[in-house]
């Protein structure tokens, strides 16, 4: 293992890295990478009120890397975000799965290439030692239930029914997938819709029903497991534009360059230290391991 003024060096050099894009997205540059499970919010709390004592920018770009986790950790999240920032953007070099979609979809703006991906909004719930999906477990006693109205049952189904459902479980489940829901639709019409005032094709006015139907639009298709039917399904932004109408800007020049420079150090650095998650913030890299 490299000896700690080593690994003071590379985090100096990762310091600068992220102090680079946080001048290209012109403002203070926040890094999230690792699952998305109860306590990491308050890691993310304290690192943004450390720096909020020498920061005091009111913009907020969130280097963004996650295969999701729990929607009510997110919610936390979001709102201690923006009780300290008024525009808050998120860049995703790689993937932001799942709790991970919900949360980028609380920004301003979102910055993707072509090679980044989000994915399906499927809430993970605890289980022991493992992360469950919500959406499958959903959607698998939505069918049965469908089939048994309609007595196309088989007998292991009405077996799997019957005893393989815990209610308790499905309703926390049900709930799970409609918090994620409610999320991003909200989220999406007071941040990324709050300056979408003219229709792209016919310039005409864009009315609040307008804004909230196209963020009820993208909730539901976002959900739907029979279009992306898995849960760590890549939802790239050409596919964002084109089949949910949603505005992704190009993560491109400037800004691509000082993302990838930095990413790809966090990256090394992480892996050779075996960090489980990291939040950094420029003076403060804070690994973490939360159980779950």
């Amino acid at each position: 293992m490299p000896s700690r003024d080593a690994n003071l060096i590379v985090e100096e050099q990762l310091d600068q890295l992220l102090g680079k894009v946080a001048e290209v997205f012109d403002g203070d540059a926040l890094t999230w990478s690792g699952p998305l499970l109860y306590g990491v919010d308050s890691v993310l709390r304290r690192v943004i009120e450390s720096r909020r004592k020498v920061d005091n920018s009111r913009n907020l770009v969130i280097v963004l890397t996650t295969l999701g986790g729990m929607v009510e950790v997110v919610q936390r999240m979001v709102e201690t975000i923006r009780h300290h920032y008024d525009v808050v953007n998120f860049a995703i070099p790689d993937y932001a799965y799942s709790a991970g979609t919900v949360l980028a979809m609380s920004g301003d703006a979102i910055y993707m290439d072509y090679y980044s991906r989000l994915g399906p909004i499927d809430p993970q719930i605890e289980r022991g030692d493992r992360l469950v999906p919500a959406l499958g477990y959903c959607q698998r006693y939505d069918d049965l239930i469908k089939d048994s109205k309609e007595r196309s049952l088989t007998d292991a189904e009405l077996t799997v029914l019957i005893g393989g459902f815990d209610q308790a479980e499905l309703y926390e489940f049900e709930q799970a997938r409609e918090l994620s829901i409610t999320l991003l639709r909200d989220w999406l019409v007071r941040y990324k819709f709050k300056d979408w005032n003219i229709t792209e094709a016919r310039q005409l006015p864009v009315t609040p029903k307008q804004k909230k139907q196209r963020a009820r639009t993208i909730a539901k298709r976002l959900s739907n497991t029979a279009r992306w039917h898995s849960h760590t399904a890549g939802i790239s932004a050409q596919v964002l534009r084109d089949e949910l109408k949603l505005k992704i800007d190009d993560l491109a020049g400037d800004k691509k360059e000082a993302v990838e420079d930095y990413q790809s150090l966090l990256e090394d650095y992480t892996t050779k230290r075996s960090h489980f998650g990291v939040v950094h913030m420029r003076g403060q890299y804070v690994p973490y391991h939360i159980h779950g």
